[in-house]
């Protein structure tokens, strides 16, 4: 019998391949956080993205979706079911496919952000 997933686990390992690039805030268990390495305009750390529990409910917070919306016109009616405001979606349960495409989402922002200046 398989283990089931943890889907915080799986949705930090989203983000963890980028960890160089960011600066990590917090790293423990149902809260990871990190902004961008790069500070904005005013000298102020830039928020990248972040995952946190709460009971039955994981969110990922992705701000390169928030600065770059047009990365979210391909995405899948049922990725996009998972959305709350400009940049959250929101899981209860794992999702292998969802995961593969939020996977793609993520690579998309981190190069837009890295273009950007802010990575």
């Amino acid at each position: 019998m398989k283990e089931p997933v943890d889907v915080f686990t799986a949705l930090r390992d989203l983000l963890l391949p980028h960890r160089q690039r960011l600066l990590v805030v917090h790293d423990e268990d149902g809260h990871f956080y990190a902004n961008c390495q790069n500070a904005d305009a005013k000298g102020k750390a830039q928020f990248f993205g972040a995952v946190k529990t709460s009971g039955r409910k994981h969110v990922l917070h992705f701000m390169p979706i928030y600065d770059f919306p047009e990365l979210l016109d391909t995405i899948s009616p049922a990725l996009k079911k998972r959305m709350q405001g400009k940049s959250c979606f929101n899981f209860d349960a794992h999702d292998p496919a969802l995961m593969q495409e939020l996977q793609a989402l993520i690579e998309q922002g981190v190069a837009r952000y890295h273009e950007a200046g802010k990575l």
